[in-house]
């Protein structure tokens, strides 16, 4: 045997060790030998570099250092996940899916593992791609620390795709965990204070030998690509482990809502004999043709429900409410807390929302509180200890004026919170609108972070996101932490802005309730900023989805003569403030004024590919099939109810072939 094939020899029993320990939990050798077949391929490797492959499984031990992480688009959008409390909310859930699909539905349970969301790219079984959620569109490239993770297959086996991506959880098994803090207070060192964020910590380590230290995991459970070989979820789940990933076993197919119960019931109890960390179910639409019916939202999945387990709850003393003051001049009461540990965090400060929920709750400073953690993130008061409340507490007396400028404080009917109307002159809502246009996913500027927005603005070198067009590198140096070639980056950064696109640059303005997805529905319908900004009231709640609220908030913001002015500006300073010649290209009106359901199964373009197609040509797509639909699209597959009603409501259908022919 050449000295290749002894290496081919060795990769191929060491992966298969590796996949039986850390996969199976079953170990075939021991360590001892584990260890001697690796040292032999080190040696066999070093004097043979010209056989040298990135994902043998020498290179799990780490070495390489990352100084600084790439930011890379995910080509499939992580998504979060909307969450569920109580049975009345799952039937609730269930109602709005059924009403959505045909035929009957079926639910795959999976338990949420509480770590660092991670997606996972394969070509041809080879990993070549470990990316962090990040904002859903983009994250970090970690790669090279996940491949010091034993249970991350460099390899895979099986009839895998030849391309697709695999999401799952980094997490920090309790007895490692343990294990590593132990050590840490042995050397003198503070305990980690969580599995969770000491797993999502290591993943951003510099040095990936000290990732290799770490006896992370990864556990998959969502597959995504192009044509995969599953026709359900719980086929992926099963997939997935036959080509080698550690895929939980505790999943289960449920045919009613009573089923996911019973499972959700019996993890409630048992989650705490689990060697990881959980805060709920997930469950999920299990037919994945009928999860592509569903679709999404703007920001998660119709077809999937977490449940979230009763949150942990602690009581802690009040001693002090402040007040912070957002971009949009909004005001929120914050409780200062007596620090208190909960759910493996230190808590100091709690939101207390808004005038009527500290009224509602009759909260008031000195109290002792109970604090739990709203889905297991965000710290939230649920009551007070009445018991415990001295006899000379006072009512809070919510603030009149702003904490930060002065100005009396106003409430519009109908809205829960105080706002400061000092747009122009508050501190806190100058760089909070400032850092809300530099954001990810807004301008997205380079060297720019939310800290030097602030430094910027105390300093009086900008006052409004336009006056960042006009900063110098000769004016950023003298600053504070401010080197050479760092003012260089942040003028580079804001240059490069220039070419971000209009539906982009719109929610970065900050316009009230214009979030991300209004902000493309806009930029669509009206092409550009001088059209939406003589738009009426009348024109804008024509627009698909856009309520009254948004109109009446998109009318005020722009009979403002700063914003007008300020607009102007960044006109001369070259943003784009209208749709580029290439997105006016791909977008007719052949369509306009026709509302389409899409249903079924396509060749020729994919479902999603379909409804862009029937936006960008002026139609309107949408869920159900009512009296106001023009066209039904169908697949095959396409259920018998909806064939039913839409030929019942006397709604045309098309093939996919005829759509085409449409446009």
């Amino acid at each position: 045997m050449n000295a290749e094939e002894k290496i081919n020899q060795l990769r191929t029993q060491l992966r298969e060790h590796n996949y039986n320990y850390y996969v199976e939990d079953n170990p075939t050798i021991s360590d001892y030998d584990f260890d001697v077949l690796l040292k032999e391929l080190q040696a066999l490797e070093a004097a043979h570099p010209e056989f040298d492959n990135p994902n043998s499984p020498t290179h799990r031990v780490g070495g390489q250092v990352t100084k600084n992480f790439e930011t890379v688009p995910h080509e499939f959008r992580m998504y979060s996940l909307d969450n569920s409390y109580s049975k009345e909310d799952l039937e609730d859930w269930e109602k709005r899916v059924k009403k959505m699909v045909d035929g009957d539905v079926h639910y795959t349970c999976e338990l949420k593992y509480d770590g660092a969301s991670m997606s996972l790219t394969y070509e041809n079984g080879t990993l070549v791609r470990a990316v962090t959620r990040g904002d859903g569109f983009q994250g970090d490239n970690v790669t090279t620390n996940v491949k010091t993770i034993k249970s991350v297959p460099l390899q895979l086996k099986g009839d895998y795709p030849a391309k697709f991506e695999i999401r799952g959880e980094i997490v920090l098994p309790f007895e490692g965990f343990t294990k590593m803090n132990i050590e840490r207070v042995a050397n003198g060192e503070e305990p980690y204070r969580n599995p969770r964020n000491t797993a999502s910590g290591s993943l951003k380590l510099q040095d990936s030998a000290e990732v290799a230290k770490r006896p992370l995991a990864c556990l998959l459970y969502n597959l995504k690509g192009n044509n995969l070989p599953v026709a359900t979820q719980f086929e992926c789940l099963e997939k997935a482990r036959h080509w080698g990933f550690k895929v939980p076993e505790v999943a289960k197919l449920a045919k009613s809502i009573d089923e996911v119960l019973e499972f959700v019931n019996y993890w409630d109890v048992h989650r705490h004999e689990l060697p990881y960390e959980t805060d709920g179910v997930v469950v999920k639409v299990n037919n994945l043709q009928q999860q592509e019916e569903l679709g999404y939202t703007a920001k998660a999945p119709r077809w999937a429900m977490a449940y979230k387990f009763k949150a942990e709850q602690v009581s802690t003393k009040l001693e002090q409410i402040t007040y912070q003051v957002g971009r949009t001049g909004a005001i929120t009461p914050v409780a200062n807390l007596q620090p208190v540990e909960l759910a493996g965090t230190i808590v100091k400060r709690a939101s207390l929302h808004n005038a009527d929920q500290i009224e509602k709750l009759d909260i008031r400073e000195g109290d002792t509180v109970y604090v739990e953690k709203g889905g297991e993130i965000i710290p939230k008061i649920i009551g007070v200890d009445f018991a415990e409340r001295d006899p000379n507490s006072q009512l809070t007396q919510y603030i009149t004026e702003c904490p930060e400028c002065n100005t009396p404080l106003t409430r519009t009917e109908g809205d829960a919170k105080h706002f400061c109307p000092n747009e122009e002159g508050c501190p806190p809502q100058i760089i909070g609108r400032i850092q809300h246009y530099i954001s990810r996913k807004a301008m997205d500027i380079e060297g720019l972070g939310g800290e030097t927005v602030a430094l910027l603005v105390t300093n009086g070198l900008i006052h409004n996101y336009a006056d960042l067009y006009t900063l110098t590198a000769e004016q950023l140096i003298p600053l504070e932490r401010m080197a050479e070639k760092s003012a260089e980056n942040l003028v580079a950064g804001v240059e490069a802005s220039r070419n971000i696109p209009f539906e982009r640059v719109l929610f970065g303005l900050g316009i009230r309730y214009v979030g991300e997805t209004v902000a493309k529905k806009l930029a669509k319908h009206f092409k550009s900023i001088d059209a939406l900004a003589a738009a009426s009231f009348e024109e804008l709640i024509s627009v698909d989805e856009i309520g009254d609220r948004i109109a009446e908030s998109v009318v005020e913001f722009f009979t403002s003569e700063e914003h007008k002015e300020t607009i102007n500006r960044l006109k001369e300073y070259g943003v784009q403030l209208k749709l580029s010649e290439a997105a006016l290209a791909n977008q007719t009106d052949t369509l306009a004024g026709n509302i389409f359901v899409v249903s079924g199964v396509f060749h020729k373009v994919t479902r999603t590919e379909l409804k862009k197609l029937i936006e960008d040509n002026g139609g309107k797509v949408s869920s159900s099939i009512s009296s106001k639909t023009n066209y039904v699209v169908a697949g095959d597959s396409m259920g018998p109810s909806k064939r039913t009603k839409a030929e019942g409501l006397g709604v045309e259908i098309i093939s996919e072939d005829a759509f085409l022919g449409m446009l």
